[in-house]
């Protein structure tokens, strides 16, 4: 099964797990899901989750708080790439208020239908749940003011592309602003696979320097990243020990090497050839 059929069959899953009562990927489902509570726990406060549908929160998948560190103004458009269950989409909406707008695309039919029954009961009206790919963004060009997504990115075979769509619906000056997975040097391939399951739900998370290079090589510019959480080895000793690796003996492999992190950058301003360009 390639890559993203098994990111669509694992979220879809998800999906109806919440709707049939239980939670995405933590606490009691976490081993059946290759993910652990240090990656996805605790990462939106009270004041945020008190805000919208408990099922937008069981739903999270996500590595980090995007809406938290992301730069978003009353009006603005922003588009959430892989948005899951809704809980980033649902708080922008609330943040660019009701003369903005915010965009949720996901691939998993299951997902969405989460996602939008969320938006019913949480009676917030700025929020539109796309079908779609994140290589193939279905926004015509220069249509976003702000680009989000919560550790989606990494899932992508093809993160050129992503990158390339991303930059081409966001207005010029516009920002990207993601959580994500990322890596720090090098380390043994067999080593880096397994964690990375554990890391990241079927991850493929790039190397950070990579990373930059990637953003720079797609156009954007003030590329930034920020560590949020840094995995040490024992938080992943249960799961790696479940799959008869010596935590212990790889520890200095993968100590503090996986990193989940806000990664900033920005869509160069048009240059502008004269007064008509500059007032528009």
């Amino acid at each position: 099964m390639e890559l993203k059929e098994q990111v669509r069959e694992k979220y879809g899953e998800a999906a109806l797990r919440v709707m049939t009562g239980g939670s995405s990927c933590c606490g009691a489902v976490a081993s059946s899901l290759g993910c652990a509570d240090p990656i996805t726990s605790n990462l939106y406060d009270s004041s945020q989750t008190g805000e919208i549908p408990d099922e937008a929160v069981l739903a999270s998948l996500g590595c980090g708080n995007p809406t938290a560190l992301a730069r978003l103004n009353p009006g603005e458009t922003v588009l959430d790439l892989g948005s899951g269950g809704g809980i980033d989409v649902l708080l922008s909406a609330k943040r660019v208020g009701p003369e903005g707008k915010a965009y949720g695309l996901d691939m998993t039919d299951e997902m969405l239908a989460l996602a939008r029954e969320n938006q019913r009961k949480s009676g917030v009206e700025n929020v539109e749940f796309l079908r779609g790919e994140i290589e193939h963004i279905p926004l015509p060009d220069n249509s976003v003011d702000v680009i989000i997504s919560n550790c989606v990115i990494n899932l992508s075979a093809d993160k050129d592309q992503v990158l390339k769509e991303a930059f081409r619906v966001l207005k010029p000056g516009g920002r990207f602003a993601v959580s994500d997975v990322v890596t720090r040097g090098a380390m043994l391939p067999a080593i880096r696979e397994r964690v990375l399951l554990w890391v990241g739900c079927i991850a493929g998370a790039l190397e950070e320097n990579e990373y930059r290079a990637k953003l720079t090589a797609a156009g954007f510019e003030s590329v930034d990243m920020e560590p949020t959480r840094i995995y040490r080895a024992d938080d992943a000793r249960a799961f790696l020990s479940g799959h008869g690796i010596d935590v212990d003996a790889i520890a200095p492999e993968v100590d503090g090497k996986f990193m989940s992190a806000f990664i900033r950058a920005v869509k160069p301003a048009r240059a502008c050839c004269g007064p008509a360009c500059c007032n528009g």
